[in-house]
């Protein structure tokens, strides 16, 4: 039986990178009022530039413009927009901006083929520390999320990070309560596991997660996690090929997105695909491309979305 490790060919569009959440771990944010928002022309020049490339998924990646700010609404407008003109030039758009009303979720739908939101970890304790001044990153309001899309009927990824102050059972707790929200509603395709790396905007300094810590956490999501949701590892924060091949052999069978630049973690360069298909041919796996929807919640999105999965499946084989 072949084995398969999936990964989608990706492109990031950050709308902004101000944030009103100030976690210390971050290598991401701006503070509010000192980025210039990306223009929907310039927005289609990049895309203009993907076409006929090697390129699926456009993931929206933004900072958080507070729910009570005056500029609440011009963000969220943005965000839509992108999401359209995406899917106008040929590409399957992906959300994660951080939380949503339910009807801001609602609306975004229409433009998204799947969406996302990291869980990140349920236990209050990092409200103490490094999320002390994150007020978005509440546990309930991140299970929240969760609860709204499977209401929705959004194929969803969520996730957990993993180094920053938690412990094993803190993951547990975490994985059980992503695991309750799919045995409700079936919508979670894919749990990442990301391990904390340093990076050099970080307002605090921590220790990396090593490959035996990620190797721990993908046994134990494993256990946890029912049989219909991947389990997806970033490779690029993964310093060791051999700790890459433990976690896939431990049950790690998604490599997420890959792209010209990890946003989020931009001290940490993509790894080449030829090379990692190389290396997991050698292991027995094949490395093969995805859509950001999994085929069967292809019947969830609206007609017109239909339209355009059912075109990339066909072109993208």
């Amino acid at each position: 039986m072949e084995r398969i490790v999936t990964y989608s060919p990706a492109y990031t569009l950050v709308p902004t990178y101000e944030c009103f959440n100030r976690c210390t771990y971050c290598n991401f944010r701006r503070n509010p009022g000192e980025d210039e928002w990306m223009s929907l022309e310039a927005a289609r020049q990049i895309l203009i530039g993907l076409q006929g490339k090697d390129v699926i998924e456009i993931l929206i990646l933004s900072g958080e413009v507070h729910p009570k700010s005056v500029r609440r609404q011009d963000w969220f407008e943005r965000i839509y927009q992108l999401g359209e003109l995406a899917l106008e030039m040929g590409f399957l758009p992906h959300t994660n901006v951080g939380p949503l009303s339910y009807e801001e979720m609602a609306q975004l739908k229409q433009v998204n083929v799947s969406m996302g939101l990291m869980v990140e970890q349920v236990t209050p304790d990092l409200l103490k520390t490094v999320h002390a001044h994150a007020p978005s990153k509440l546990p309930e309001v991140r299970l929240e999320q969760l609860e709204f899309a499977g209401r929705l009927r959004i194929p969803f990824t969520t996730g957990i990070l993993l180094g920053l102050g938690e412990t094993a059972a803190d993951w547990a707790e975490s994985l059980r309560a992503i695991a309750q929200s799919q045995q409700t509603h079936g919508h979670i395709q894919e749990v990442i596991l990301q391990p904390h790396q340093p990076g050099e905007s970080q307002l605090e300094v921590r220790s990396p997660c090593h490959g035996q810590t990620l190797l721990q956490a993908v046994q134990i999501a494993k256990e946890i996690l029912p049989s219909d949701v991947s389990i997806q590892i970033p490779p690029n924060l993964i310093q060791s090929d051999r700790a890459l091949l433990d976690c896939i052999a431990a049950g790690a069978e998604d490599l997420g997105g890959i792209g010209p630049i990890d946003e989020v973690n931009p001290d940490y360069e993509h790894r080449d695909r030829e090379l990692m298909a190389e290396l997991l041919k050698a292991q027995g796996w094949t490395l093969r491309q995805r859509l950001p929807i999994y085929q069967k919640y292809d019947s969830w999105i609206p007609q017109k979305l239909q339209l355009a999965v059912q075109e990339s499946r066909v072109t993208s084989k």
